[in-house]
């Protein structure tokens, strides 16, 4: 397994260590539902350095972006953020990621830590007719996410940049804890407010350390990566490898609204079909009635157990005190309130489909 930066620190903190994605990675530090709860109310840090960073450069740059991802990257102005997907020549999604736009002709991609080798190759190997200048840094890097509604105040403390006039979103480049070039973006997969915080790894302790300072004040809790995923699915956040995957067109994902047709891209004509005639399935949240927790792969039936869907992320929501999930069903079954069946344990549990978000912040 590799380390992050900062893997002594959570061992030193109690930390449980989980194998994610080939890193050693903090689970949780103390209690998952206490960890999530000061997320929502407080704030928490979450080390995320597993996290790839891709830097795109040179006048090839935009064009390459253009073509391998689904967003429209031309309306990016420097110190902005999107949210996009590399789709892929069958039909579904190669990864998720985020482009920020650095300076005119330089780009940095945020993908995830499972992907970091497959999302290299991609962009390289068609890469070959644009020519752009590719570097990957994400072993050079160390990332944290501070997160919830007092994430802001914690680290004002910490930079002069004023903070609260950076939008959702959008990004600076600055000084931070005393250390130069840090990138600091108002971005983060909780739904709780705050920022996420890019460093190199030889400043990474150096800022955790002066973070937890700032925060002691305003409850600062570390959290980890159980609270994370809790954290996204309340917010019908997907996940990749869970909701999304090399087989899931991003129409049926409810990812429509990051799919540009104004532009080429791979795979644009076979995804115009999926948006134009629809998609045999599609990605609905739902909630429990019945008392069970939906789990990943569970299988979902209609009353007569009939098979209708696969459920694809499930949790017991700290928030809202009940069983939630998301899973792609048929399409007749997408209106809110449908009842829908979700078997647990050899048992059919009621269910009911629901809009996303599960919580309203």
């Amino acid at each position: 397994m590799k380390n992050t930066a900062l893997t002594d620190k959570h061992v030193g903190l109690g930390a449980k260590m989980v194998e994610f994605a080939g890193y050693n990675m903090p689970i949780q530090y103390s209690n998952l539902i206490v960890e999530h709860e000061n997320v929502r109310k407080n704030a928490g840090m979450f080390d995320v350095s597993h996290m790839g960073e891709f830097f795109v450069e040179g006048k090839q740059a935009l064009a390459l972006l253009q073509f391998v991802t689904s967003n429209d990257v031309s309306k990016l102005t420097p110190g902005k953020v999107q949210y996009s997907c590399f789709p892929n020549e069958d039909g579904g999604i190669v990864d998720d990621l985020l482009v920020y736009m650095i300076d005119t002709d330089k780009y940095m991609l945020v993908v995830n830590a499972s992907n970091i080798e497959k999302d290299w190759n991609w962009i390289n190997k068609w890469n070959e007719k644009f020519g752009a200048e590719l570097k990957n840094a994400s072993e050079f890097m160390s990332l944290l996410a501070i997160q919830g509604p007092k994430a802001t105040s914690i680290l004002q403390k910490l930079t002069s940049a004023d903070l609260s006039s950076i939008p959702y979103y959008q990004f600076t480049v600055g000084t931070f804890a005393g250390e130069d070039g840090v990138i600091i973006s108002n971005t983060g997969y909780t739904g709780a407010g705050g920022f996420e915080i890019y460093m190199k790894n030889e400043d990474a302790e150096k800022i955790w350390d002066a973070i937890m300072e700032a925060g002691k004040e305003f409850n600062l809790l570390p959290v980890g990566l159980g609270a994370r995923d809790t954290l996204r699915l309340e917010m019908g956040f997907c996940l990749y490898g869970n909701d999304i995957n090399d087989s899931t067109s991003p129409i049926a994902a409810g990812l429509g609204w990051i799919t540009k047709f104004s532009k080429e891209f791979i795979n644009k004509e076979n995804l115009l079909k999926d948006k134009e005639q629809g998609t045999i399935r599609k990605l609905v949240g739902f909630e429990m009635i019945d008392k069970g927790i939906p789990r990943h792969d569970y299988q979902i039936k209609d009353a007569n157990g009939n098979w209708i869907g696969t459920v694809t992320s499930g949790t017991q929501s700290p928030s809202l005190s009940k069983a939630i999930g998301m899973g792609y069903v048929n399409t007749e079954v997408l209106k809110q309130n449908s009842p829908i069946y979700v078997e647990v344990r050899g048992k059919l549990l009621e269910a009911k489909v629901v809009k996303l978000p599960f919580l309203n912040n």
